[in-house]
């Protein structure tokens, strides 16, 4: 499901800058980002599994790490970028995200977990769990609030964030639950892509509690690979819970499109990600 992104490409973890043009248009509407500053520490990349075998690449899950330079928060997100589990758009859905965080002292930390044909879903979320549990046990390196540690993820990065975020806590010496959740056109529920996709893509509004972690969802009406009914059915289960949640459906924009560069509206939706950290007190500085 959801492998169709036109705009992904499987890449690696480059340390490549965000081009000028790529950069978001409405900066202006928050008074103190308007200055220059340096985004970003440089690149560590943690490696959560050993490979399988000698050559097994792909059988690696590993943290990109993007600390913030000046004005650090003190809170930080695990991006999970999307490509149907079986790449991992890991530039336009990864790193431009985890620049851009940077530049508002937001640490970041680019995930990267295994896929398909090697791998499922659940082997994800078992990358994930990983994860949430490395950067909270070492929040005080990272100079992080360990109660403000969230995830955001695109697409199937979405969908990965979501079972994180719904999935039942067992005795943890580290809690993996995410703070709060970041969904960006997230793929939900396996059975909104037919009858096949249902048992090898579980749906994860069903999950959704009370002790769901407050979230935020981005969506486009247009969206023709991962309709908005996915955002919608996990938005009702944040509802019916009680949990706290901000849902944006932007008119017009396809899938995949990352920070949509150039787009005059849709481009909008990280400073209303940022805004919303705000409101639920989750940055500091």
């Amino acid at each position: 499901p959801c492998d169709t992104h036109a705009s992904h490409t499987q890449l690696g973890f480059a340390s490549t800058s965000v081009p000028t043009g790529q950069m978001f248009m409405n900066e202006s509407v928050i008074p103190e980002l308007t200055q220059t500053r340096p985004e970003s520490t440089g690149e560590t990349v943690l490696q959560l599994r050993t490979p399988a075998s000698d050559d097994g690449i792909a059988d690696v899950a590993a943290l990109s790490v993007h600390l913030p330079t000046v004005a650090a928060t003190g809170t930080g997100v695990i991006i999970n970028p999307g490509g149907g589990y079986r790449i991992l758009a890991s530039d336009h859905e990864g790193l431009q995200m985890a620049r851009w965080l940077n530049r508002r002292g937001i640490a970041a930390f680019v995930l990267k977990y295994r896929l398909a044909p090697g791998y499922t879903p659940a082997d994800a979320l078992s990358d994930a769990v990983l994860a949430m549990r490395r950067v909270r046990g070492n929040a005080a390196g990272f100079g992080l609030d360990p109660n403000r540690i969230g995830m955001l993820g695109f697409s199937a990065g979405g969908h990965l964030a979501s079972a994180l975020g719904t999935s039942p806590i067992e005795n943890e010496d580290i809690s993996s639950r995410p703070d709060f959740l970041g969904l960006i056109y997230p793929a939900i529920a396996g059975d909104l892509f037919g009858e096949a996709a249902a048992g090898q893509f579980p749906s994860t509004d069903t999950g959704v509690t009370e002790m769901t972690p407050p979230t935020f969802l981005l969506q486009t009406h247009e969206d023709n690979v991962v309709s908005p009914k996915h955002s919608l059915r996990f938005y009702t289960a944040l509802l019916d819970h009680g949990v706290p949640a901000e849902m944006h459906v932007f008119g017009f924009g396809g899938h995949g499109l990352g920070l949509a560069p150039g787009d005059p509206d849709l481009s909008n939706w990280p400073v209303l990600f940022y805004r919303w950290l705000a409101r639920m007190g989750l940055l500091a500085g």
